[in-house]
C-alpha cells in the first residue's frame, strides 16, 4: 500500500492531527535525552570555543603582519659595530652624511648611545649600567620608494669607507616574518576547519542515535503519510537549537578569553615579556571586525548542526525505505 506524501504545511498537519495520541507534538518526535543532550552543547561550545580562538589569533596576526610589512618595507638600518681602533661617533657622523647623499633616501635619523642602550631594556630589564658593554650604534634610513641601483652602490661605498658598519635592507627579515605570519594564518584556519569537521561528525553521530531511538516512530509517521522532509525538519530544528546554545556559549566563552587577555596585557605592558608580545602581535585587540568573526564562526556551528543532521535523517531513512 502506497502513503500518500505530504506537502511543506497544510498535509503536515494533517497528519500530525493523523497520529496517535502518545506521538502528538506534546510529545516531540526526537527523543530527549538529558545526559546526551548536555554532552553534545558542552561538545559544540568547546569546538567553538577553540574554532574562535583559532580565528581570532589568525585575524590578529594578519593584522600585524601587515603592520610589520609596513613599518619595514620602507625602512633600512645602518649598524655601526664598536672597535677600540675607531672613534664610533666619527663613524655614525660619516654613515649618516653618506647616506644624505643617496638618491632615494628621504630621512636620516641616527640614534644616540642612550636610544641604543634602550633597545635592549625589552631582553635584558631596566636600570642596567651598559657603559663596559660595546652596543652597536644604528642609523635609520627611510626610503622614498625609489632606492634602487643606488643602494647596491652605496652598500658597497659605505663597507669600503667604514669596515665596521653593515647595511641592512630588512628584505630577508621581511620575508621570514611574513612566512612565519603565513604559517600562522594557515595553521589557524586549518585548525577551525578541523574544529568545524570534528563538531559536524558529532552531531551526525548525535542524529543516527536520536534517530534510532525514535525509529518505530519514524514508521507511524510514514504510515500515516508523513513525508522524509516533515521528518528531517523536526531533527533539524531540534539540532539548529542546541547549535545556537552550544555556538552561542562557546563564542562569548571566546569573546571574554580574548578581551581578557588583551587586559592582561595592556595592564602589564611595563614588562619584557609583555613589550615582546605587543612587539610581535600588537596590543591583541581584534577590533569590531575579529568579534564579528567570533559570531560568525557561532553562527557557522549552529548552521552546520541543521544540516548535518538534516543529511543524516534523509540518508538514514533512505535506509530505511
Amino acid at each position: 500500500m502506497s502513503t500518500p506524501e505530504l506537502a511543506e504545511d497544510g498535509d503536515g498537519e494533517r497528519a500530525e492531527r493523523a497520529l496517535p495520541s502518545n506521538l502528538r507534538r506534546d510529545k516531540p518526535l526526537v527523543p530527549v535525552d538529558a545526559v546526551a543532550e548536555r554532552a553534545l552543547l558542552a561538545v559544540i561550545a568547546i569546538m567553538t570555543f577553540l574554532a574562535s580562538l583559532s580565528a581570532g589569533a589568525a585575524l590578529l596576526t594578519a593584522r600585524a603582519s601587515e603592520q610589520w610589512r609596513g613599518a619595514v618595507a620602507n625602512e633600512m638600518t645602518i649598524q655601526i659595530r664598536p672597535d677600540s681602533r675607531r672613534d664610533i661617533e666619527k663613524d655614525v657622523a660619516r654613515a649618516a652624511e653618506m647616506a644624505r647623499g643617496v638618491a632615494g633616501i628621504g630621512e636620516v635619523r641616527a640614534m644616540s648611545k642612550a636610544d641604543s642602550d634602550k633597545l635592549l631594556e625589552p631582553w635584558l630589564g631596566t636600570g642596567l649600567n651598559l657603559v663596559e658593554l660595546q652596543v652597536p650604534r644604528l642609523i635609520v634610513l627611510r626610503l622614498t620608494g625609489t632606492a634602487g641601483a643606488d643602494v647596491a652602490v652605496f652598500k658597497d661605498s659605505l663597507r669600503r669607507e667604514i669596515p665596521t658598519a653593515i647595511l641592512d635592507d630588512h628584505r630577508l627579515s621581511l620575508r621570514r616574518l611574513s612566512t612565519m605570519a603565513n604559517t600562522i594564518i594557515l595553521a589557524g584556519l586549518a585548525i577551525v576547519l578541523l574544529v568545524l569537521t570534528a563538531a559536524a561528525l558529532a552531531v551526525a553521530f548525535a542524529t543516527r542515535g536520536a534517530m534510532a531511538g525514535s525509529r518505530d516512530s519514524v514508521e507511524v509517521l510514514h504510515l500515516v503519510g508523513a513525508d522524509d522532509a516533515f521528518i528531517a525538519r523536526e531533527f533539524q530544528s531540534r539540532f539548529i537549537r542546541l547549535g545556537l546554545k552550544g555556538g552561542g556559549a562557546g563564542g562569548l566563552a571566546a569573546l571574554v578569553a580574548i578581551a581578557a587577555l588583551g587586559f592582561l596585557t595592556s595592564s602589564r605592558s611595563a614588562s619584557p615579556g609583555s613589550e615582546q608580545l605587543q612587539a610581535l602581535f600588537g596590543a591583541f585587540e581584534i577590533g569590531w571586525s575579529g568579534y564579528a568573526v567570533v559570531v560568525l564562526v557561532a553562527v557557522i556551528v549552529a548552521a552546520i548542526a541543521g544540516l548535518v543532521s538534516r543529511f543524516t535523517v534523509r540518508h538514514y531513512l533512505g535506509v530505511l525505505t
